[in-house]
């Protein structure tokens, strides 16, 4: 382990073995695990306002996207008066479309120690016990892959551990996609010259090389946002199972803070314009006589 990362390891793991130590009395064999998860709250704890900015970050995309379609579809031919009407709107709006990736990026510090911790034998100038500490009949740095299958009891520790995760990631993916800018909705044409000009404008392009439009690259971005939240399953199946305990906690308080900011969001809105919030009702028709 390099000296830059050592400190910073042996810290993680005094304060976890002593976390583990003083809730032994309570927990009995979960008191290491119990540590694990305390530790990581301690840690999102300590992240809070850079995960605050991030959310904020993702709603100001979601808020400014309508705007930003508008400028492309002007501006889409000069690349250079369309970068500075981008640069001028994130600046008169006091935001950035980069705000929700750099404070997310700021963590990766944090996750490198506790991989670190979990994967090595010798911390603090003495063996990982750590590591020797179970949850029920699977140790802390036991991997699945490596393990005596699926249906032990250890395998089945790690099945229970991935379904979990797997439904903290379905939740986590569902809030996403209401903090994700609104796609626009073709409207229909609503008189026989409407149709049998836009009828006219097809035939006319049929032979034009067509390209991908706004619906595609949505189309694409939904599918990127629907299965990548999953893909962390797939790499708790290569960790410690120490790892994939940090890998759970982190992603149930990622969910909850996403949970909290549109609810929050949501609450300070307030009801919407009258003349927005429900579509004119129809007249009610006399009955005949």
């Amino acid at each position: 382990m390099s000296s830059f990362l050592g400190v910073p390891v042996d810290a993680a793991y005094h304060l976890v073995y002593a976390l583990a130590g003083a809730l032994a009395p309570v927990l009995g064999g979960l008191a290491t695990a119990a540590g694990i998860i305390i530790f990581t709250i301690a840690v999102r704890l300590l992240i809070a306002p850079l995960s605050f900015r991030a959310l904020r970050g993702q709603a100001a995309q979601a808020r400014l996207a309508p705007e930003l379609r508008r400028l492309r579809q002007r501006y889409g031919k000069q690349p250079e008066r369309l970068r500075r009407e981008l640069t001028a709107l994130q600046a008169r709006e006091g935001t950035s479309l980069l705000a929700g990736i750099w404070p997310l990026l700021a963590q990766w510090p944090f996750l490198s120690v506790m991989y670190l911790l979990f994967r090595s034998a010798q911390v603090a100038g003495g063996p990982n016990e750590l590591l020797t500490h179970r949850v029920l009949a699977a140790p802390l740095g036991a991997h699945w892959l490596s393990g005596p299958g699926a249906l032990s009891a250890q395998g089945g520790v790690f099945l229970g551990l991935f379904a979990i995760l797997a439904v903290l990631c379905w939740l986590s993916a569902r809030i996403a996609r209401r903090m994700a800018p609104a796609t626009p909705k073709s409207t229909a044409p609503t008189s026989t010259a409407s149709t049998s000009t836009a009828s006219t404008s097809t035939v006319s392009k049929s032979t034009a090389p067509t390209s991908p439009g706004p619906a595609a690259a949505s189309g694409g971005a939904r599918l990127i946002t629907a299965v990548l939240p999953y893909l962390t399953v797939a790499f708790a199946a290569f960790l410690p199972l120490a790892a994939g305990l940090y890998l759970v906690t982190t992603v149930a308080w990622t969910t909850a803070e996403r949970w909290l900011f549109t609810h929050r969001a949501a609450t300070t809105a307030g009801p919407a314009p009258a003349g927005e919030s429900q579509p004119a009702r129809r007249p009610r028709a006399k009955a005949r006589v």
